[in-house]
């Protein structure tokens, strides 16, 4: 079967018609060589409904999509975008503080995320990565057990049929192919619902995600795929792992892609509704680039000053999705000072709450790790449990040691 007996079977809306889509105009092969991958191409579309100062804009293809969302609505995004800034503040802090193993902070990618998550129905599917605590909020996921899975006492302690979120997915990029896969079956069993897999610019590269665009293609999946572009890597840039902007990836598949400002949530809420009443409507697959920033570390193992400067995090911090929509909400007359006020002691609140949730749970285990590797063990194992069983001893001796010293023994 090839993209184009699928499209013949059930047709799609063409890659161009809608703006800021793949559609290009044909040109001379020369031409085409010529600017193909280079700086002399035009600057990527890029869908836009509120300025970094806060200021609506008019966009005639992706206006209608948010028309009817009211003041009460407007603060609601509002509030979740806070309230999912505060819990990830609070859960870096407890990593800092030996409570969590590791943490994958979404500062400043919180417009994309809450804006593509209150699109969604819910009887959509969702499948994340590890950072899609904005997302999982969304979807009613308690956050004290997304922070279960980072200390280590469970592998995700929610019933993903109960949210319709899928469990993290902490292996780059699997999940693409998850959700083709789960979307292909919606397809065939007749379902009104629309499947959505989040990934990130770095995933993009990896071959696991150029088979889910293929097979949802080909199978005219029901599927949006979400590439949150945070523009690092880890530490490569953008710019070193694709000589075209992602979402220009989409053509050369057979279905559409569009850039997104990842800093508006009300253009992120707009696009990701487009993209998923096109996967229901059965016209396919489509690709959201949503253009943001990750404002912190890649995870708290990592240091960013190593490879980006502070002009360049500076820049986008003036492009802050939270202060955008206050600075419309307060514009538009939309909120006052008791809402905000009232929203700072919930926010207080909700870290409060986490961090004690925290404290609460049990110290994982740290021996499992070297058990169910080998069904009757292994000598290597065993040497490797034993020498980390030393390591852990050395630290009660030296506190012992300590101790002693302390009180002049």
């Amino acid at each position: 079967m090839t993209v184009e007996s699928t499209a013949a079977q059930k047709p799609r809306r063409s890659a161009g018609s809608k703006a800021g889509t793949t559609g290009t105009k044909r040109t001379t092969s020369t031409t085409a060589k010529k600017n193909a991958g280079t700086k002399k191409d035009a600057e990527p579309q890029l869908v836009q409904l509120l300025t970094p100062e806060g200021k609506r804009v008019k966009n005639a293809e992706y206006d209608k999509y948010v028309a009817g969302v009211t003041p009460e609505e407007l603060r609601g995004l509002y509030r979740d975008m806070v309230l999912t800034r505060r819990f990830d503040a609070e859960a870096t802090a407890l990593q800092r503080q030996g409570e969590l193993g590791l943490w994958a902070s979404l500062l400043g990618q919180e417009a994309a995320q809450i804006g593509s998550g209150r699109a969604l129905h819910d009887d959509d599917y969702v499948f994340p990565t590890y950072r899609e605590h904005g997302v999982a909020w969304c979807r009613g996921v308690d956050p004290a057990n997304l922070l279960g899975m980072f200390r280590g006492v469970n592998n995700g302690g929610w019933d993903p049929n109960g949210n319709n979120f899928h469990l993290y997915t902490i292996v780059i990029g699997s999940q693409t192919l998850h959700a083709t896969g789960y979307a292909m079956g919606v397809a065939k069993d007749g379902a009104d619902s629309a499947v959505i897999a989040y990934f990130g610019d770095g995933a993009s590269s990896q071959g696991d995600v150029a088979e889910a665009f293929t097979f949802s293609a080909v199978y005219n999946a029901p599927v949006v795929f979400f590439c949150q572009n945070n523009q690092w890597a880890i530490s490569e840039p953008t710019e070193k792992q694709s000589r075209v902007p992602i979402y220009q990836r989409a053509q050369g598949f057979g279905f559409p892609g569009v850039r997104v400002d990842g800093n508006d949530v009300l253009a992120s809420l707009a696009v990701t509704r487009w993209a998923l009443e096109r996967a229901r409507g059965g016209e396919g697959p489509t690709l959201v680039e949503a253009f943001t920033y990750r404002m912190g570390a890649h995870t708290t193992s990592d240091d960013p000053t190593r490879y980006r400067g502070d002009e360049e995090r500076l820049a986008w911090e003036a492009k802050d999705p939270i202060q955008r929509l206050r600075r419309y909400l307060e514009a538009s007359n939309h909120a006052d000072e008791g809402f905000f006020a009232e929203l700072d002691s919930e926010s207080e609140a909700l870290g409060k709450r986490v961090r004690e949730a925290v404290r609460a749970m049990p110290d994982p285990d740290r021996f499992a790790i070297f058990e169910n590797a080998y069904a009757d063990g292994h000598a290597l194992v065993d040497e490797e449990r034993a020498q980390f069983a030393a390591y852990e001893a050395s630290f009660a001796t030296e506190s012992d040691s300590g101790s002693a010293a302390v009180s002049g023994v």
